[in-house]
């Protein structure tokens, strides 16, 4: 069973700029109005991920700081 929320991508423990090549590669690979969380560690993510979203035409739905870093939650463009 797979469900829009259900995806959570984890990419903690990876500096800038991988966060958002990664993110963006996968939300690539999604079908447009489903949904990404994405939990990262790096202090830049909180810059570059909202930027992919703006640049790319995705919607940041929430973007919440966590124990150990962000997770960001995104709606595919």
């Amino acid at each position: 069973m797979n469900s829009n929320h259900a995806d959570i991508y984890d990419l903690r423990g990876l500096k800038c700029p991988y966060p958002a090549i990664k993110t963006e590669k996968r939300l690539r690979g999604m079908a447009s109005g489903t949904t990404l969380t994405v939990e990262t560690t790096d202090p830049l993510a909180v810059i570059d991920i909202p930027h992919l979203c703006n640049e790319k035409g995705h919607t940041l739905l929430a973007s919440e700081k966590t124990d150990s870093g962000h997770r960001f939650m995104i709606r595919r463009g």
